[in-house]
């Protein structure tokens, strides 16, 4: 459970914090990177790494999780 909450947090906080930073440094999200502003950069290429990286991170804990239950049992 606390691995769920930990990974639904991340992922919640990057994606309802795009509309803050856009709403509290406009200036900064206009910037461009690439031909991008900063909040199409981050959007469009970086939130889907970002994305593979929770889900990695969730998939390697879940079953480290599951190979320490199994091996408590196994006892």
């Amino acid at each position: 459970l606390k691995l769920s909450i930990a990974c639904a947090l991340t992922f919640l906080v990057a994606l309802l914090g795009m509309p803050l930073l856009n709403y509290f440094f406009p200036e900064l999200m206009a910037k461009r990177i690439l031909g991008f502003t900063l909040s199409w950069f981050i959007l469009g290429i970086a939130f889907f790494p970002f994305v593979w990286v929770i889900s990695y991170a969730f998939i390697r804990r879940s079953i480290a999780l599951e190979e320490s239950e199994v091996e408590e049992v196994n006892r």
